[in-house]
C-alpha cells in the first residue's frame, strides 16, 4: 500500500506542476512547435482533463485499497498517451523532445499497474 500511495503521489504532484505552467503558454507552444494553436478550447481542455487527472491521482494517493478499481483507469490514460505519441513520432508527426516526455506516462503506467498488482482488494 505504501508502494502505491508513494506513486500516485508523485504522479499527482509531478502532473500539476508540468501541466499549470501550460495555461500561461499557448503562444509559446505556437511559436516553438508551429503552426500556432488554432482551436485554443482544445489546448485548454486538454490541460483541463489532464489536471482532473491529478487530482484523482493524489485521491488515489489517500486510500489505495478504497480506490484500487480506479488504479485500471489511471493506467489507460497513462498508456494512451504514450502510445499515441509513439505512433505520432514514427509518422514524423511529433518532436523528439515530446516523444521522450511522453516515454515518462509509460513509466508511471507500469508503476500504476505495479500499484494495482500489489494493493489488496479490500483492507
Amino acid at each position: 500500500m505504501k508502494f502505491a500511495r508513494r506513486v500516485f503521489t508523485v504522479a499527482g504532484v509531478y502532473g500539476l506542476l508540468v501541466l499549470v505552467p501550460q495555461y500561461f503558454m499557448e503562444e509559446a507552444v505556437g511559436r516553438d512547435y508551429p503552426p500556432p494553436i488554432t482551436h485554443p478550447e482544445h489546448f485548454y481542455g486538454f490541460i483541463g482533463v489532464a489536471l482532473a487527472w491529478q487530482i484523482l491521482f493524489l485521491i488515489i494517493a489517500s486510500d489505495p485499497v478504497r480506490y484500487r478499481t480506479p488504479m485500471l483507469a489511471a493506467i489507460v490514460e497513462k498508456v494512451t498517451w504514450g502510445v499515441a505519441c509513439i505512433i505520432l513520432y514514427l509518422q514524423g508527426r511529433l518532436a523528439l523532445v515530446v516523444l521522450g516526455i511522453s516515454s515518462i506516462d509509460l513509466v508511471l503506467a507500469v508503476l500504476f499497474a505495479i500499484s494495482y498488482r500489489m494493493t489488496p482488494k479490500s483492507p
